[in-house]
């Protein structure tokens, strides 16, 4: 039986750029960062306050896992901003807003009431977009 999640992945366009994104904008703290193969390397990051869970920054590179057609395919997507990846949650919605984008965050939604909360919406800098709320 499954009993819990430690790894997810978010695919990335420069695992260089990502690094700086998540670590230095979003204050994520690192996990791990090993060599993997040429171009890339095993990356994972979370959130400075949260175990157990480790988004691994994974390189849109060919290889293994994407031929040059999936790949391409796979990039355009990522820059289109196609993937939504996680729901990120926060204590202070509009003082870790403001904070994000005095960081250069790009957000695609300020924080705003919802049935559910209030949610603001980023995007990193490969393309994929978050959702960042605040619970009622």
């Amino acid at each position: 039986m499954i009993t819990k999640l430690t790894h997810t992945c978010v695919y990335v366009l420069n695992q260089d750029d990502a690094y700086d994104f998540y670590v230095n904008k979003l204050g994520f703290k690192v996990i791990m960062d090993m060599p993997m193969s040429p171009g890339a390397r095993w990356l994972t990051v979370s959130p400075k306050e949260q175990e157990g869970i480790e988004i691994n920054l994974f390189p849109l590179v060919e290889g293994i896992m994407f031929d040059a057609e999936t790949l391409k395919t796979m990039k355009d997507l990522v820059q289109k901003g196609t993937f939504g990846a996680a729901v990120f949650e926060c204590t202070d919605i509009y003082a870790t807003y403001e904070e994000l984008k005095s960081k250069g965050v790009i957000f695609k939604k300020p924080p705003t009431e919802e049935f559910y909360g209030i949610e603001a919406l980023f995007q990193d800098n490969s393309g994929n977009w978050f959702s960042l709320g605040q619970k009622k």
